[in-house]
């Protein structure tokens, strides 16, 4: 059992989603920073789409009830257990009535916690996500409030005694790229050739920044007024996370893990599935940069996520051979 002491209501329990549901009108959900979740996951034994907590809101504190493992992942933050500070991106044992804390991140905007066994709680049309929109899911579809308490599920984890870590070079370049606009890889949508050649080269030749009109459904952009060729009325249709439309305002909106499953306004581009946690971690005010990609760049770097999640699990399992239990 874990118990909330700090928290906001944009803090959740998040998986990696509930996909195949779109056609029913329910968002794919899930961690907004899919990856930061699994590998904490993957560094503690879980499956990779064990229920954890996502913070959105720093600082988030709670206490175990229990012995158990937990890895801390996502956005560089200062994070202790008790009066021991750990690293970044690391997994160790905490005690019965042990506090874990999590303060302000210096880059980065969220932060994941994941519990060795995952967090005990029913699932809902096959995932445990939090989906606030549709009040369903995670703590009956509401984020965390001081005083909840929430079951692990019980499992015996072979550890060291010092925590195990994960090093990802993208993310250690990626915080020092948050200081510059980010960049994200795209590829022209649907009604792409519908914009003026100017607002073509604008969208990748230019800067964005994300405005204060920002959360878990979608980043309303600023920066240059993107212009259609003519007047486009278009019938509501399907969108994913990374779709990026572009309203009657010319300022551009990319939908994210909770974004509606179908819009009506044009779209220029759609974000690769491979660069959302990028989105994920950047905070209001960050500058962001479009590089238009190939499908085959996109489906590679894919891979290259899956491969590593692959390859950590057989690390893991082969140092988990030679280690005692927690």
């Amino acid at each position: 059992m874990i118990e909330i002491l700090t928290t906001g209501l944009p803090n959740t329990v998040q998986d990696l989603g509930r996909p195949g549901h779109l056609a029913l009108g329910v968002s794919h959900g899930g961690a907004m920073d899919k990856e930061a979740l699994a590998t904490a996951n993957l560094m503690l034994g879980n499956d990779a789409g064990a229920a954890g907590i996502e913070v959105a809101l720093h600082p988030f504190r709670l206490r175990v009830h229990v012995d158990t493992t937990v890895a801390v992942t996502g956005a560089d933050c200062a994070v202790g257990i008790g009066d021991r500070p750990c690293p970044p991106w690391w997994a160790m044992t905490i005690r019965a009535g042990e506090t874990l804390a999590i303060d302000a991140p210096r880059t980065g905007a969220r932060s994941y916690i994941a519990f060795v066994g995952g967090l005990d709680l029913p699932p809902v049309m096959g995932s445990r996500a939090t989906d606030v929109k549709g009040g369903f899911g995670g703590l009956g579809g509401r984020g965390l409030s001081r005083g909840d308490r929430l079951a692990l599920n019980p499992v015996q984890c072979r550890f060291p005694a010092g925590g195990i870590g994960a090093a990802l070079e993208e993310r250690r370049d990626a915080a020092d790229g948050f200081a510059s606009a980010i960049e994200l890889r795209v590829l022209p949508a649907a009604e792409f050739d519908a914009f003026t050649p100017d607002a073509q080269a604008a969208f990748t030749g230019s800067e964005w920044t994300i405005t204060n009109d920002a959360n878990r459904m979608g980043y309303r952009l600023a920066g240059v007024t993107l212009s259609l060729l003519s007047p486009l009325e278009l019938l509501s249709h399907g969108i994913v996370p990374g779709t990026v439309q572009v309203p009657p305002s010319g300022q551009p909106i990319i939908q994210l893990a909770d974004a509606n499953t179908c819009g009506g306004y044009p779209k220029i581009a759609t974000v690769i599935e491979a660069d959302l946690w990028r989105l994920a971690q950047a905070p209001i005010g960050a500058r962001l940069r479009f590089l238009p990609v190939s499908v085959e760049t996109s489906t590679q770097a894919l891979r290259t996520i899956l491969k590593r999640r692959h390859d950590f699990v057989a690390a893991r399992n082969l140092m988990a051979g030679r280690l005692r239990p927690a």
